[in-house]
């Protein structure tokens, strides 16, 4: 019996690699552009990114909303019911485009009001203005762009989705290098760059209509309501967790801005930054384990259920040692790459910041292992659970309490205590599922 135990050790291992490469080069992305935006801007840039960053999340989430949904409805029907679906590709298409372009007219007729509200003051208002104005243009792309991926990954080819998802990646920052150096271009340079993640990625995606074993049709009718609900309907779930990204840096940000000023919310965007790229790679981790745990779930095999799971955690464990000590050890490096400036304010609140936020690393790369596996293992609702409360409820009073207590260190500890409370509910689920069965 300990091969079959051994054998899907080995093969959760040989998952978690893939995944992690794949993970890792998409957070990569974002750090580059990162170090770009902050040679280009400075503490200020940072900041101006920061603030806009809620609302590009934003699009985000209502292209995963109507891409994930969508395409899971696309999944039901296709084999047996494929006269349903037919053009219902084309009909959340046309949705989003009209939906986004309407989310870009806005966001240009109204930038400083939605800034202001963000946190914009008159310091970061002057950068931050023009590279929002120009990301809000990219709202129809980013969401068609997520629908479009989603239904290609769904018809059975994803392989053309990661091409097309690392070929952005790497166009992206080149044009960062060229627009923001080269044609001294600053953050506007930034900005437009960016727009090109998700036309380079939907113009690899047509490669699709030559793919030999395609079911997807690309037909275009008008959007009907009841349509709507039902895509949005299996979609709120990630939707709320990729949301809860923009409405934690939303909440941080407006924090810190009353408690230090911009240098504080600068500092806050590098630990950002780098807490994207070791979600990616615990999240490499997690989806690892998601796919095995649930086909032997399927067959029952709770032994291999467990196995799978378990090796996950210890992997996940064993991976959050490495990055907390490593962040702590190089701290002062690592903030400098992004501190272009030379603003002491900056460094001072990020390296003193650096070693409090990450003992969140610990619980956090064990949460998403938890959130994956209980979807696997038919246990959808508590993941649902678990992530409001990550997301909004835990974190948000954390956040707002913690700072009122104890000032800016309040704000730093208020994710590893939301971790670590996720942490122990999620645990207690889990044991709870895996073995009343």
């Amino acid at each position: 019996m300990q091969t079959s135990t051994a054998k899907i050790k080995q093969e959760v291992g040989q998952y978690i690699i893939r995944n992690i490469l794949a993970s890792s080069g998409l957070s990569l992305y974002v750090l580059v552009d990162t170090v770009f935006i902050a040679v280009a801007g400075g503490t200020l840039g940072l900041a101006a990114l920061n603030i806009s960053l809620p609302m590009f999340n934003f699009f985000n989430s209502l292209g995963l909303l109507f891409g994930i949904g969508g395409s899971t409805i696309y999944s039901i029907h296709k084999i047996n019911e494929p006269n349903k679906v037919t053009t219902l590709f084309g009909k959340l298409l046309l949705f989003c485009l009209g939906l986004g372009s309407l989310l870009a007219l806005l966001l240009n007729i109204f930038p400083t009001q939605v800034l202001t509200l963000f946190g914009a003051d008159q310091q970061t208002m002057g950068v931050a203005l023009g590279y929002f104005r120009i990301i809000a243009l990219g709202a129809p792309f980013f969401m068609c762009n997520y629908v479009c991926v989603n239904f290609i990954r769904n018809d059975g080819n994803p392989q053309l989705t990661m091409i097309a998802t690392l070929t952005a990646t790497l166009v992206v920052v080149f044009l960062d290098w060229l627009l923001i150096f080269v044609f001294q271009l600053h953050m506007i340079g930034a900005a437009i760059a960016t727009i090109f993640s998700p036309l380079t990625s939907m113009a690899i995606l047509t490669f699709h209509r030559k793919y030999p074993k395609r079911q997807l049709q690309l037909k275009f009718a008008l959007p009907e309501l009841k349509l709507l609900k039902q895509a949005a309907s299996l979609g709120i779930p990630s939707f709320l967790t990729e949301m809860s990204t923009g409405v934690s840096i939303f909440a941080f940000n407006w924090v810190l801005l009353k408690l230090s000023g911009n240098a504080a919310v600068a500092a806050y965007g590098v630990i950002a930054n780098i807490t994207l790229v070791v979600l990616a790679l615990s999240n490499g981790i997690a989806l690892g384990v998601q796919p095995i745990a649930s086909r032997e779930y399927g067959k029952r095999d709770l032994k291999n259920v467990k196995a799978a799971i378990k090796l996950g955690l210890q992997v996940a464990l064993g991976l959050s040692c490495v990055l907390y000590f490593s962040l702590v050890f190089f701290k002062t490096p690592i903030v400098s790459v992004f501190n272009h400036d030379h603003s002491a304010q900056l460094a001072q609140i990020a390296t003193h910041a650096l070693p409090l936020y990450f003992i969140s690393v610990f619980f956090a790369s064990q949460n998403l292992v938890i959130m994956l596996s209980l979807v696997a293992i038919e246990k959808a609702k508590s993941a649902f659970t678990l992530s409001l409360l990550r997301g909004y409820f835990i974190l948000i009073s954390a956040v707002f309490i913690f700072a009122t207590l104890f000032g800016l260190n309040g704000v730093w500890l208020s994710v590893p205590f939301t971790e670590a409370c996720i942490c122990a509910l999620g645990l207690y689920f889990l044991t709870n599922a895996v073995n009343h069965h």
